[in-house]
């Protein structure tokens, strides 16, 4: 609907300082809008705009370490996160069981990484308690776009989880994960200089 269309509707035409709030907004997410397309070639949701990833990430884990956590990622509980890493948007990362992740990792859009679950809850008509248990992400790792990580996973270092397997598992380091539920299905040689990605046949 268009603007001048809204501006019509009862509400606005009884509420001017509304409608001249509403007509302000508009002005700033267009702003807003096309500074991030000139720049990075990029149109975000407006919260993404209005926020500074680098800033989440001091906020969250601290000065200096370079941690990027976009707006829409849900961080709750006790999350440790090593410097370096991207956190992306819509993520959840619930640190209730105790998270942590190493440095220099990515954590793709969607990525879902839950230390608890209320299955025995839910059953037991709310008899027994949620489950709680951590999870680890070792450094330098890749978890791809829409991974769930279930409670008690270590995942070790160097490790590539592909997009949306689920992690029921524990993962040694060098792994290559992918598929319903995780398995390995490859391994990351890495000689310091070049990174190959070797897929068991």
């Amino acid at each position: 609907m268009e603007l001048d269309k809204i501006l019509k509707a009862d509400f606005f035409r009884t509420n001017p300082e509304q409608a001249k709030l509403l007509e302000q907004l508009v002005v700033l997410q267009h702003g807003l809008r096309d500074l991030t397309y000139t720049q990075y070639k990029r149109v975000n949701p407006i919260n993404e705009d209005l926020t500074d990833w680098k800033e989440r990430g001091e906020f969250l884990f601290g000065k200096g370490k370079n941690i990027t956590v976009y707006n829409t990622a849900s961080v709750v509980g006790t999350v440790e996160v090593g410097e370096n890493t991207w956190i992306g948007p819509y993520t959840a990362l619930d640190g209730t069981g105790g998270l942590k992740i190493g440095k220099f990792c990515s954590i793709s859009s969607g990525v879902n990484i839950v230390s608890h679950d209320s299955v025995a809850y839910a059953l037991s008509g709310g008899k027994l308690p949620y489950a709680y248990a951590s999870i680890e992400i070792g450094d330098c790792c890749f978890i791809g776009t829409g991974v769930f990580i279930g409670k008690g996973i270590k995942i070790g270092k160097h490790c590539v989880v592909g997009a949306g397997a689920v992690v029921t598992h524990d993962l040694p380091d060098f792994s290559i994960a992918a598929g319903v539920p995780a398995k390995i299905i490859g391994e990351v040689k890495w000689d310091g200089e070049k990174i190959e990605l070797n897929i068991f046949k």
